[in-house]
């Protein structure tokens, strides 16, 4: 299976820390990945004026840029009880 000797324990052991090892490695470019895609659509939406559309209280106008709702700073929300 795999190409994997059973039969000296050396060797297999050796061989499922490689196979560890390989996961590890796999699941460390993905999570690299993710965040170099992530940083990138942010990039993306920033050029394009769309950063403003996933806050619900600023909003882009072409000529003022982003802007305020009540023309100052976010509130924080008030913790939930």
């Amino acid at each position: 299976m795999f190409g994997i000797d059973f039969s000296d324990q050396q060797t297999l052991w050796l061989n499922i820390t490689n196979i560890a090892l390989g996961v590890v490695t796999v699941v460390c470019f993905v999570v690299v990945g993710w965040g170099v895609v992530g940083e990138v659509v942010a990039r993306v939406r920033k050029r394009w004026g769309l950063a403003a559309s996933l806050d619900d209280h600023a909003f882009v106008l072409p000529v003022l840029g982003t802007t305020m709702a009540d023309g100052g700073e976010k509130l924080p929300e008030e913790p939930k009880p």
